[in-house]
């Protein structure tokens, strides 16, 4: 399966700077959830800045680092810091943390992300399991390779029985994928619930269905920062979703180790 040759540049430099090999699980960190790289094991902390061809993440709760090390005695890496395509960067720039994680052999991705409740029956600080996507037709996969499936049905429930085991409550839902920067207008809102979207957000969907063609197993978790525009009267902002996610860190920390072990 074939990506990117910037990627594989990349891939290529990490390979020759002593990158561990196997690697367990790559996570994807979004905002405000960055602190996951805090519970690694003996982590060697990369900056994106010095590796050669990596994007530079723009928005706050975004540090900008790959972090590798283990969690459980199993190797990991995580990106503290996403791209997103409303920052400048192309669909498959958005996706560099997927190429790499296939390049460098990762057996499961977990893709993170804060979203906006569109579901009126869920609250703030829900964790829900991205069940299905909504991208609005966007070509969000690069362009030249063969048609493919969504394929990370299969392990919703998974994903919620081990969260069950920890006593941690998730929803399933679909999840809607908006270009940002700005937050979706109250009519775009009711739009969207009318297609069947439960929550809505800036990044992922490029992740999710890049990984799909590349048949990486992956899973998606939203937290649910806030609620989104119309539902409520409360002003959007980005502050909000870093103090959501400072308060559910340690339920997120706990759902990401058992997927690492266990998914």
């Amino acid at each position: 399966m074939s990506v990117p040759d910037f990627a594989e540049s990349i891939a290529r430099y990490l390979r020759t700077n002593n990158m561990p090999a196997p690697i367990e699980a790559a996570v994807i960190l979004g905002s405000g959830l960055g602190g996951f790289a805090d519970h690694i094991e003996h982590p060697r902390v990369l900056p994106y800045a010095g590796i050669p061809g990596m994007p530079q993440p723009s928005v706050g709760g975004h540090k900008g680092q790959l972090v590798v090390g283990t969690v459980g005695g199993r190797t990991v890496m995580a990106f503290s810091g996403r791209f997103h395509h409303y920052e400048g960067f192309s669909f498959a720039q958005a996706a560099t943390p997927v190429y790499l994680a296939k390049r460098l052999g990762a057996r499961k991705l977990i893709i993170s992300n804060a979203a906006g409740a569109i579901n009126t029956s869920f609250s703030v600080g829900d964790l829900m399991v991205i069940e299905d996507v909504i991208r609005g037709n966007l070509l969000i996969s690069p362009a030249g390779y063969p048609r493919h499936p969504y394929r990370h049905h299969r392990w919703v429930d998974t994903v919620c029985s081990l969260a069950a085991g920890l006593n941690l409550s998730t929803r399933q839902g679909t999840y809607i994928y908006a270009k940002g920067p700005n937050y979706e207008t109250k009519a775009e809102i009711r739009a969207f619930r009318r297609m069947g979207a439960d929550a809505v957000g800036m990044s992922t969907a490029p992740e999710l269905f890049e990984a799909a063609r590349l048949e990486l197993k992956s899973v998606g978790v939203s937290l649910i920062s806030n609620m989104a525009s119309g539902v409520t009267g409360n002003k959007l902002n980005h502050e909000e979703v870093k103090a959501v996610a400072e308060n559910r860190k340690e339920d997120f920390v706990r759902l990401v180790k058992a997927l690492i072990e266990q998914f």
